[in-house]
């Protein structure tokens, strides 16, 4: 999902605080060109939390999963060996 920027309002609004116009434009477009391209949206982070839980999830569930086998293992092998 983009984030959208209004550059052209932003440029009045500098201009309007007193910047001159081709100051407020060079800022406008700065900001454009190399902020917004670092930002995330909402819903771009919250895809990335998602993954991050279900990676999560899926991590314990086969750590569960191998340390369960590693004590029926290791308690058959006592059985067997008592």
């Amino acid at each position: 999902m983009a984030i959208v920027f209004d550059s052209l309002g932003y440029s009045r609004k500098l201009r309007d605080a007193g910047l001159e116009p081709q100051i407020a434009e060079a800022a406008a477009d700065a900001a454009r060109e190399h902020i917004m391209l670092e930002l995330v949206s909402k819903a771009d982070l919250q895809l990335a939390l998602d993954n991050l839980a279900l990676r999560l999830t899926v991590r314990n569930g086969i750590m569960f999963a191998a340390g369960l086998s590693l004590a029926v293992a290791i308690l058959g092998a006592l059985i067997r060996f008592h």
